[in-house]
């Protein structure tokens, strides 16, 4: 089982990759997590799947476990949701000595974070990641919240796990689209990071269409070591940690107007689109890169447009995100591949310009 060390001023912890859940007791075993209880937070799409096969292969490890299934989709990521977690704990006497485990996509792992982060001022979680999205991105790091009257991600804390444990094997049963949302955010690793990490992607596109296990692993391990590089050197997002917002301010903001009907990725690829837009026409990267960008995102079935937003929604709904600063939007842009930068010099005339690029009724 291989392993990436994660070290923030407040907890070093690490994150395990393995094929199947079997090895999963080793971590906890690491960790010194043995003999307490055990509560599994999931969902009801990836509980159906993974949950006993969790339960299994933790046998013997914990005094006791137990499960909390809630209605799958982004649409239950609020703090009403978070109240019946809070319920659950307290009929089932969750105390001090209990971990909280998330075990599914990002929704789940910030929620069940959210939760351990607040119940009884803080009780230990785990994170065990099983979309492509969560297991690049959100399950590392401690971020961890809820979306609050139609703001994603505004209410929550930086809570690091004990560990995350990454199954490869749960790309399997991922949908094409979740897949395909999966990789807006490991192909953002590529702007911000290198062009030789973006290259990879672009020369093994088919192999990693087809999930080809080699392809993937070498993916998830990269993109897991370029994020624990960042948030090793800026746990709270003070500074360096902003370039992983790359696509998110825009992108944030027209998956909050589509009600979340659209895939956090996809989104994600929407704002990555529009924030190249801007680079390309302050002249700090070419055309080529910035058609081989768009052409990456077309491969993997990401959509470049979203269908009625109305630019000057997306605009005042930026505002309500929760990295403005001053009143100020920020936006992380490039200088090229690799050299990523956060700013808030951004017109307004710039901003809607490259909206209109991913609005439906442009050309």
């Amino acid at each position: 089982m291989k392993k990436i060390s994660v070290d923030t001023n407040d907890k070093k912890y690490n994150i395990y990759f393995s094929s199947g859940f079997d090895s999963i007791k080793e971590a906890v075993n690491e960790c010194g997590l043995v003999g307490r209880k055990l509560c599994i937070i999931t969902d009801s799409n990836v509980g159906s799947i993974y949950a006993q096969k969790v339960k299994n292969a933790l046998e013997g490890c914990f005094e006791s476990i137990y499960l909390y299934s809630f209605k799958a989709g982004e649409k239950s990521k609020n703090l009403d949701t978070i109240s019946d977690f809070y319920s659950f704990f307290l009929e089932n006497h969750i105390d001090r000595k209990t971990v909280v485990a998330g075990l599914g996509g990002g929704v789940c792992g910030d929620m069940a974070g959210f939760a351990a982060a607040t119940y009884l001022r803080g009780i230990k979680f785990i994170q065990i990641p099983t979309s492509l999205l969560a297991q690049v991105d959100s399950s590392v790091g401690g971020k961890v919240g809820v979306d609050f009257k139609g703001s994603k991600n505004i209410v929550g804390a930086f809570y690091q796990p004990e560990f995350v444990f990454v199954n490869m094997e749960t790309l399997d049963t991922l949908s094409e689209r979740e897949f395909a949302a999966g990789m807006a955010e490991v192909i953002k690793y590529g702007p911000i990071h290198s062009y030789d990490f973006f290259k990879y992607i672009m020369d093994n596109k088919e192999a990693v269409k087809q999930r080809d296990k080699n392809c993937m692993q070498h993916i998830i391990e990269t993109c897991c070591k370029i994020k624990a590089e960042v948030v090793a050197e800026d746990e709270k997002e003070s500074g360096l940690r902003e370039i992983l917002n790359f696509g998110h301010t825009i992108g944030h903001a027209v998956e909050t107007i589509k009600g979340f009907s659209l895939l956090h990725g996809e989104c994600v690829a929407m704002g990555m689109k529009a924030a190249f837009d801007i680079c390309f026409k302050r002249g700090d990267i070419t055309l080529n890169e910035y058609n081989e960008f768009l052409s990456l995102l077309a491969y993997f079935g990401l959509p470049l447009k979203a269908e009625e937003i109305q630019p000057e929604e997306v605009y005042s709904q930026m505002f309500l995100d929760k990295k403005v600063k001053s009143n100020k939007l920020s936006f992380v842009l490039l200088k090229g591949y690799g050299k990523p930068y956060s700013t808030s010099a951004v017109s307004r005339e710039e901003i809607f310009d490259a909206i209109n690029t991913i609005s439906g009724d442009s050309v």
